[in-house]
């Protein structure tokens, strides 16, 4: 008897794990289709030129070494290039085609679609960062893949979540995307030239400077990372929580 209870409630829990599966399968199938729609492939193929170029312009440079710290400049402004569009123009997508209406009848909409869509955005672009980094190591010289494009993907991912915030506060992705290029370059050259600095977005893990010991390196890089994504984490929930004013949108 206590067998066959057991059976029973092993069961549902069996059905519910193969529904949400099969939920999970329909969000990644749909986010997917949307993230790869209009202009994104433009995005992915000019990332790619530019990982290119910039190792073909380099190449002739009897003084360039290909190593763990170039790479990450390199590959950064390629991830970037590949969070760009999905995080600041998903929602004016959704505006353009007349799905934001649709998606808003669905229960946890913003949790359900758009936190999805972020975590397939998210994956997308590290796996590209992932073949890049391969193409680095088997064209020029060995590099850490995986630490190297994990490393990447805090500022990507910080970028990628400022850029989802402003489109829900903005309602439109050429407003969004301004003024992240404008948030960027001005990080850059306020920022960007000290590579001590806890707040710089650009900093790069790979490039110890020489007067500075590695015990301390080793802090500021964690606070830098602690820093990423604290800020990351603030502004998914930020734009999550804008996006239930439905009534902003329709």
């Amino acid at each position: 008897m206590r067998h066959h209870n057991d059976q029973k409630t092993v069961k549902p829990f069996k059905n519910r794990i193969v529904n949400a599966a099969r939920f999970l399968k329909q969000v990644m199938i749909y986010n997917v289709k949307i993230i790869f729609a209009n202009k994104f492939i433009y995005f992915l193929l000019a990332a790619f030129l530019l990982f290119i170029a910039v190792i073909t312009t380099n190449l002739f440079d009897e003084n360039w070494y290909p190593d763990a710290a170039e790479a990450y400049s390199y590959l950064l402004f390629s991830g970037l290039l590949l969070i760009f569009y999905p995080a600041a123009f998903g929602i004016q997508n959704d505006l353009d085609t007349r799905m934001i209406e649709t998606l808003f009848g669905i229960p946890d909409y913003r949790f359900k679609v758009w936190f999805m869509r972020l975590i397939v955005v998210y994956f997308i672009v590290w796996v590209m960062l992932v073949i890049f980094a391969a193409l680095s190591y088997w064209l020029l010289a060995p590099v850490p893949i995986m630490e190297l494009t994990l490393q990447l993907m805090f500022p990507i991912a910080f970028i990628g979540a400022l850029a989802f915030m402003l489109s829900t506060i903005i309602r439109n992705g050429n407003g969004a995307a301004a003024i992240v290029i404008i948030f960027g370059i001005t990080t850059w050259f306020s920022l960007g030239f000290f590579d001590t600095n806890p707040w710089n977005l650009f900093l790069n893990p790979f490039k110890t400077p020489d007067n500075l010991s590695y015990a301390i390196w080793i802090d500021i890089m964690f606070y830098n990372r602690l820093y990423l994504s604290i800020g990351t984490v603030l502004c998914i929930l930020t734009g999550l929580y804008k996006l239930q004013n439905r009534e902003q949108f329709i």
